[in-house]
């Protein structure tokens, strides 16, 4: 079995997530390529695509949106992500026991004596109508049969759990500030998501695992436990195994990959990149040495926004009143410091719309 060292996953995964060449392809291909980008914050993706595609423009995201080409949904980990209407309707009910299961930690008490599917029908009811609602005016109305738990806790788990929903536009769009209004998937996309095989088959599973290799291997099943949140894909792996190569990193971790997919050499050079809030590229991974070092790990979990400085985070970034501030995490050289800067001026202008091309590298 092959070693494979830290800088060689680097590289290989900057080529799979598009950040070692911006890349000409469609944005709905693109997200289809990524399997979706994490999406809580309504407005980062645009900046993920931004940092990966040769001249994106956002009316296009914003165009597939209300299109209902792609889709904002709970689904990898039980996050908020821009997903295609294909994917969602292929994916989701492979997700769904992992979707209760992460519920039950967090409401288990708050649930006990709920019959879940009693609630989830009960969900479907009043979303049946047509109305689009908030999580909250969906729990005041379970409330009055669930009071215990609350409306907060009933809305959320049927919106985020129990019941297939998309957040409907203006919700996601173009420098848009929408509140979060939800509707089924089934409603919105004019068909019920895909049921699971009935003769105990998984494809989804497998087609996950050549989807996350294509976009993020070589990798660990760990890591792919990471960046989707299912458990039950050993069987999936097994059933692959022999359509894949194997690596081990420098912890000898056994590592999975696609035969043809891109190892670029690691000494290819690795041009600055401004990665949104809650980024994949980051989070995607159980071992993510390969892009941060351990003392900044939890940077994209809280939040924080990265910067790429020869493929690894090396600082984090804002906007502050037109101006993007830069913080480095480590010393920047001045070649560094200047390829920052070029970056962020155009980061500056893509945000503003041509308005500003203002950086600044704090101390």
């Amino acid at each position: 079995m092959s070693r494979i060292g830290s800088r060689a996953l680097n590289r290989a995964a900057l080529a799979r997530q598009l950040l070692l060449d911006r890349a000409e392809v469609t944005v709905e291909d693109a997200v289809a390529h990524l399997c979706g980008l994490q999406a809580q914050e309504p407005q980062e993706p645009f900046v993920g695509l931004w940092s990966r595609l040769r001249a994106f423009d956002p009316a296009t995201l914003s165009g597939l949106l209300l299109e209902r080409r792609v889709v904002r949904t709970h689904l990898m980990r039980r996050t908020v992500h821009l997903v295609t209407a294909d994917d969602v309707l292929a994916w989701r009910s492979r997700h769904d026991a992992m979707l209760r299961q992460r519920a039950m930690g967090v409401y288990r008490r708050e649930l006990d004596g709920i019959d879940l599917d009693e609630l989830a029908a009960a969900g479907r009811a009043v979303l049946a109508d047509g109305t689009p609602r908030s999580m909250s005016e969906l729990g005041r109305i379970l409330a009055e049969r669930w009071p215990a738990p609350g409306p907060r806790v009933l809305g959320e788990v049927v919106i985020a759990t129990l019941v297939p929903t998309v957040q409907l536009p203006p919700r996601g769009l173009w420098r848009s500030t929408a509140g979060v209004q939800n509707a089924p998937v089934s409603s919105w996309l004019g068909r019920e998501v895909d049921p699971p095989p009935a003769d105990g088959t998984d494809p989804v599973g497998e087609t996950l695992v050549r989807r996350y290799l294509a976009a993020f291997g070589p990798a660990a099943t760990a890591d792919l436990r990471a960046w989707c949140g299912l458990a039950g894909l050993p069987r999936s792996v097994a059933a692959l195994r022999d359509q894949l190569v194997s690596f081990r990193d420098e912890r000898g971790r056994e590592l999975l990959d696609l035969p043809d997919a891109p190892r670029p050499d690691p000494d290819t050079p690795a041009p600055v990149r401004f990665l949104p809030a809650f980024d994949n590229a980051i989070l995607g991974y159980d071992d993510r040495s390969r892009i941060v070092d351990d003392a900044h790990r939890g940077l994209s979990v809280a939040g924080e926004r990265a910067v790429l400085v020869d493929g690894r985070v090396a600082a984090t970034w804002t906007v502050e009143a037109g101006t993007v501030v830069v913080t480095p995490l480590r010393r920047l050289s001045r070649s560094d410091r200047a390829a920052v800067e070029e970056e962020g001026r155009e980061v500056s202008s893509f945000l503003s719309e041509g308005e500003h091309h203002h950086v600044r590298i704090s101390p």
